[in-house]
């Protein structure tokens, strides 16, 4: 009776040893999450409104065509007023002007400039650039220097002082004194030209 006791008691300890076994091995075991760590800087926020690299700029030319002659026009050209035996000077470079009055003195200076005076009388006249453009009614003393200047009289001219080359002058009634000096000038008076020294080769005078 007394082994059987104990076997019956070693019995149950086996099995009471397996079910806290199973116990343990069927309970749920806690998860470990892992986060990663923090970035040590934070990215720029891309911009609202981006600009596109491949955007041509708008530009609008400005300088004129080389070449072109600008036209005078009562109303496209600025006035400039002598007054009565005031003086005016026109500078700058593809430039149309219009003279009126009564001018003791004119200057023109630059390249590419044209200037109405046919409404205006002028005691004296000085003309230095290229490519230079003058109309008058009528001029005392002219004095011109530079190339491919232009100067066109209606009336008489008194004295000429040509310094340049490709000029072309030319008067309506007479010139009295001519002073020439550069190659391939062309210069005709209507009245005729007094007293002429001309110097260089290719002019023509007449």
């Amino acid at each position: 009776m007394a082994h059987r006791a104990r076997l019956v008691w070693a019995t149950g300890g086996v099995l009471l040893s397996l079910t806290l076994l199973a116990a343990c091995g069927l309970a749920p075991q806690p998860v470990v999450t892992r986060l990663p760590p923090a970035a040590s800087g934070t990215s720029a926020a891309p911009s609202a409104n981006p600009t596109p690299s491949g955007t041509p700029a708008d530009e609008t030319p400005t300088t004129p065509t080389p070449g072109t002659t600008a036209s005078v026009a009562p109303g496209d050209a600025s006035v400039t007023a002598c007054g009565d035996g005031g003086t005016a000077t026109v500078t700058g470079s593809e430039r149309s002007v219009r003279v009126d009055g009564t001018c003791t003195r004119l200057t023109v200076s630059g390249s590419a400039i044209t200037v109405d005076a046919s409404a205006a009388t002028i005691a004296t006249l000085t003309m230095s650039g290229d490519r230079l453009r003058v109309t008058a009614s009528a001029v005392d003393d002219a004095t011109v220097q530079g190339n491919d200047t232009s100067l066109t009289v209606s009336g008489t001219l008194g004295r000429l002082d040509l310094s340049g080359d490709r000029a072309t002058i030319s008067t309506g009634g007479a010139l009295g004194t001519l002073v020439l000096r550069g190659q391939d000038s062309v210069v005709t008076a209507g009245g005729g030209i007094g007293t002429s020294t001309v110097e260089g080769r290719g002019n023509s005078v007449g």
